[in-house]
């Protein structure tokens, strides 16, 4: 605020600048209005930051200009050197805007001074002169004069920012508290907040001189007034005016182009909010509001405004010093807008700093062996010049000998202080730098509540265009979430309250038949989840009918009517999630094209996140999003696997544990131990991160990480425990893809990397490798039980990549899954794969382009590849094939058969 302050005064000090330069002349009083609004800005501007003595210097100065206006006065040279040298104190009052009790404490005679040369102008009869009407009318333009300087009049862009600013903040308030008072239109807290919100709109629009919003605002600001008082209590239709007005104050604040140009076209519009708005405090009919287009629903006598009357004026008026002062009272926290990439520089450097302060201490333990080394040096020289005493040396060796003794001793005690305050200045460092990243990361998260405020708002008018009554419930709306996430995840949360709205809830008639509350209830929950973000929409509705779903999939031919049988609830719902899917045969303006659940699911997955639904028929569905918490503070176990750091999220892990290597049991070709009264499997680290395993641990107690999801439970072996940090996380570069079994990186504090573990998808490959009996025991690191074939599926659906990995599974077949062409290739790069079966389209690259690459790569050029498609058409097929396909199969007719034989004519059966 105090920079816009600044800016504001620095641009209309140079209209009032070239003002008074034109009155020196002598010619015209023209540019005196001018001069009038520049300060007046001023004075608005100083006001809203509380520079009081500015506000008292420039409403002296325009009480001046106007009465020279008013009077048809010229100023005369004494009076405009007088209002110069008031514009120069007030630019250097700005300038020093921050420390202004130290300019007043240093500079308060002369303001005060200053102040009474300025209000004495007009009791000094020779500083004013009569206006001639016969001279020549000169226009004045200061925009025009000034078409290299910054200067615009009223409409400052520093101040148009300010009311843009004042305006969203206060909207997002007056929607909010309006979906809130037609739920309790009594409510006088909240009628109080409305009150003030309306006021401070009013009062950023005078500054910017928009008219219509200050009359729109003010009439409100009445309602509001009335509704305090029980002389009016607001009903659904007329709260729907009050929100149509608050969008059109919305709509104006963010229009960047000719306003007044707009506004004339939107007239009518504007004109009948007006007339609704003074109908509410009359009581008269409201009228239609015509769209953009200016067409409305429906004819409607338009019904003459009537005003409030004079008393309830004065009553409004009266209140607006109190509002103001309660304002500036709860106002505790100032605001400054800090854009995207200037904050990621400001995380980047606050984590070089970090990393920086911890130099300083190594250093200072160099210091600490040099001073050791010292003192050892000191003994020497004692015990040198003890001997010489005892011997015959000469005088000029015992004086050397003497010499070295006292520079050696003062250069260690010389030493030992510097250590001293260098040991101080590190700690002092350190902490500094921690704070500064500390606090450098806690702004980079912003409330869940603030990326929602626009939904309650949505779910009102969606469900009265349905015709349904909706209670929307938002828990956890104080759960921080990191702003980019929040960015994105408004365009989910868009879609699956849309379709909470239209596909489940009923009607009011059905929900009380089926024995239900007449108003749904929506609830948007979000939390802290084992170090992610949990996201669950759900509703009270009539929930997925799982048979009716079952049915329509087979219709569809997705898979058949054999698969789909077999298919369980879950896996029936992830068919939800795949493009131009829908439950619904009609399609409405709100949903039924099959699109939103497939744009979830997208920008889900894009965020590297996952989404599930779980339904129960007849009571209600919920979706469940769980996604990363990119470039926030996870407390984390550092451990080493293959003299490589490799990072733990705490939230994952259930314990840590030593294990002597006397208490593993075997049963069945897997190792255990038992750890309370659970049998814990063991798995080697090394091998489920593919990294080259050590050497056997020689009866070494093992570091083992336990590790559990549902009722599996895994002990991962380690090398080393290294200990528990707090880790700045860093998102992958999009260029790598799905990296398997690692979610994120971060950096140590002596600036070396750290891959932090997915623990579900380490779970994921621990399973894979379980079910393929190739897990290799902890004493004998290079013995494999088994070895089989291995399958590489790339396909961008969950529910076909599933439905294919068990098909070969119960094959026999060791079978991988990538989600898109990119994170397949740099899969087969980094395996040893038999087969590679892909579907065609697919994002970032698609089956075409990655069996391309495939033959391409010398090392990969001689794999089988198998496409598989929903397209079976000729040209499809002959498509796939002259990329360099071996087998073209179409997703809606292969079976298990199929599918095994398909393999086994290309790789034989499943062992090597």
């Amino acid at each position: 605020m105090l920079s816009l302050f600044k800016t504001e005064v620095e641009q209309q000090s140079v209209v009032l600048v070239d003002a008074l330069l034109v009155l020196q002349d002598g010619l015209s009083t023209v540019p005196l209005e001018a001069a009038i609004k520049s300060v007046h800005a001023i004075k608005g501007a100083a006001r809203l930051v509380g520079m009081n003595a500015i506000a008292q210097l420039c409403g002296a100065m325009e009480e001046c200009f106007s009465d020279a206006n008013n009077k048809n006065y010229f100023l005369s040279h004494d009076a405009i050197n007088t209002l110069s040298d008031s514009v120069m104190m007030i630019a250097s009052m700005a300038q020093m805007a921050e420390d202004m009790a130290v300019w007043q404490f240093e500079n308060g005679v002369q303001f005060d001074q200053q102040l009474s040369a300025v209000k004495e102008i007009f009791k000094d009869t020779d500083v004013v002169h009569d206006f001639k009407i016969e001279q020549k009318e000169q226009i004045y333009d200061p925009v025009k004069k000034n078409k290299e300087g910054a200067s615009k009049s009223l409409q400052d862009m520093s101040m148009v920012e300010l009311f843009r600013v004042e305006a969203d903040q206060q909207s997002a308030v007056l929607s909010e508290g309006l979906l809130e008072l037609e739920q309790d239109p009594s409510s006088a807290e909240r009628l109080e907040s409305l009150m003030r919100a309306a006021h401070s709109i009013k009062g950023a629009a005078r500054l910017v001189d928009i008219q219509f919003v200050v009359q729109l605002a003010h009439v409100m600001e009445d309602v509001f007034v009335m509704a305090q008082k029980g002389v009016l209590l607001l009903t659904a239709n007329q709260i729907d005016v009050l929100l149509n007005s608050v969008d059109a104050i919305v709509e104006i604040s963010s229009f960047g182009g000719n306003l007044d140009q707009w506004m004339e076209s939107s007239k009518q519009r504007f004109d009948t909010l007006i007339i609704n708005m003074n109908a509410i405090l009359t009581g008269d009919k409201l009228v239609s509001i015509p769209d953009k287009g200016g067409n409305t629903t429906e004819k409607t006598v338009l019904v003459a405004p009537e005003l409030l009357s004079a008393n309830q004026f004065d009553n409004a008026v009266s209140m607006e010093t109190n509002i103001v002062e309660k304002k500036q009272a709860s106002q505790k926290e100032r605001v400054l807008r800090v854009s995207a990439d200037q904050l990621n520089r400001l995380m980047g450097l606050a984590g070089e700093s970090l990393v920086e302060s911890r130099w300083v201490y190594p250093y200072a333990e160099s210091l600490l062996r040099l001073k050791r080394q010292q003192t050892e040096l000191v003994c020497l020289i004692d015990t040198l010049r003890e001997q010489l005493d005892i011997g015959s040396a000469s005088d000029v060796v015992l004086a050397l000998v003497r010499s070295a003794q006292k520079q050696a001793s003062y250069c260690r005690e010389i030493l030992a202080d510097r250590l001293t305050d260098l040991e101080s200045y590190d700690r002092r460092t350190t902490n500094l730098s921690s704070r500064l990243h500390h606090e450098v990361v806690k702004s980079r998260m912003r409330p869940f509540g603030d990326g929602i405020h626009g939904f309650p708002r949505m779910v009102r008018d969606i469900a009265k265009s349905l015709g349904k009554e909706v209670q929307f419930i938002v828990d956890g709306s104080s759960t921080m979430v990191d702003r980019d996430i929040l960015d994105k995840i408004e365009s989910p949360l868009n879609h699956l309250i849309r379709n909470a709205i239209d596909h489940g809830l009923e009607l009011a008639d059905e929900r009380i038949a089926n024995g239900k509350p007449a108003k749904g209830t929506i609830r948007l929950h979000a939390y802290h989840h084992a170090g992610m973000l949990s996201l669950v929409v759900g509703d009270d509705g009539r929930g997925v009918n799982i048979e009716r779903l079952r049915q329509k999939i087979s219709e569809k031919g997705l898979v058949d009517k054999s698969m789909a049988d077999t298919l369980s609830e879950a896996e029936l719902l992830e068919f939800l999630f795949l493009p131009s899917f829908s439950t619904r045969d009609q399609v409405s303006e709100i949903s039924g094209r099959g699109v939103g659940l497939d744009v979830v699911h997208d920008v889900v997955q894009e965020m590297r996140g996952n989404v599930r639904a779980i339904s129960e028929f007849g009571k209600g569905t919920k979706f469940h999003m769980q996604l990363p918490l990119t470039l926030s503070v996870i407390p984390a176990l550092i451990v080493e696997i293959s003299e490589e750091p490799y990072a733990f999220p705490l939230a994952r892990i259930d314990k840590i544990v030593r294990v002597s290597p006397s208490s593993i049991e075997e049963a069945e070709g897997n190792q255990f131990v038992r750890i309370g009264n659970k049998n814990i499997g063991l798995v080697n680290a090394a091998q489920i991160l593919e990294r080259e395993p050590l050497c056997e641990h020689d009866g070494d107690d093992l570091s083992v990480i336990v590790l559990s999801e549902r009722n599996s439970h895994y002990g991962m072996v380690v090398d080393k425990f290294l200990g528990e940090r707090d880790l700045v996380v860093q998102v992958m570069p999009s260029v790598l893809g799905k990296v398997q079994d690692i979610s994120s990186a971060a950096l140590m504090e002596d600036g070396s990397p750290v891959l932090i573990v997915d623990v579900d998808d380490l779970i994921r490959s621990i399973d894979k490798v379980l079910k393929m009996m190739r897990l290799n025991k902890i004493k004998n690191p290079d013995e494999v039980v088994s070895v089989l074939k291995r399958v590489l599926v790339v396909d961008d659906s969950i529910t076909v990549r599933e439905v294919e990995r068990k098909l070969l599974e119960w094959s026999g077949y060791q079978v991988d899954t990538a989600v898109d062409g990119m994170d397949g290739l740099n899969m087969l790069r980094g395996g040893d794969y038999d087969l590679l079966i892909t579907d065609v389209d697919m994002p970032r690259m698609n089956g075409i382009e990655l069996v391309k690459a495939v033959r391409q790569d010398p090392s990969l050029r001689g794999l089988p590849v198998m496409m598989v498609s929903y397209k079976d058409r000729e040209e499809d097929k002959m498509r796939g094939l002259e990329a360099g396909a071996d087998y073209y199969l179409a997703k809606g007719s292969f079976h298990d058969d199929s599918l095994r034989q398909a393999v086994i004519d290309l790789i034989g059966e499943s062992r090597a």
